[in-house]
């Protein structure tokens, strides 16, 4: 059992930036494969960013370029750093974790709480 726990989102005007965190329950987690996902009001969850053990992340189209992930494994946390945040990235923030890479599908065992990120035109 893992769990995990999302902190740092807030408002936020659109152009700038946030940084979000999810802390894993056990130092065993670094051996598993993390994402972060979204979902707004009204749509589907939509996966956002994942990781590799070599800590290469990949992206969705739509945050690229924008959105850096990163994992810090001395500490079994996860970071989602968001600049040029826009008006439509308003959303609640989840991370995820499994012993299977699930790449950017939102079938992932463990997941977290969320932490909302309301971005303001």
């Amino acid at each position: 059992q893992v769990q995990l726990v999302e902190s740092g989102g807030g408002s936020v005007q659109a152009g700038g930036s946030l940084i979000v965190s999810c802390a894993a329950s056990k130092s065993s987690a670094s051996s598993y494969y993390m994402a972060w996902f979204r979902q707004a009001p009204g749509k589907v969850r939509e996966g956002v960013a994942r990781i590799d053990s070599d800590g290469r992340g990949s992206y969705a189209d739509s945050v690229k370029g924008r959105f850096t992930i990163s994992q810090d494994k001395s500490k079994s946390t996860l970071y989602l750093q968001m600049s040029s945040l826009k008006p439509e990235d308003t959303a609640m923030y989840y991370c995820a974790a499994d012993r299977v890479n699930w790449l950017l599908l939102p079938r992932y065992r463990y997941w977290g709480q969320g932490t909302q990120v309301t971005v303001s035109s």
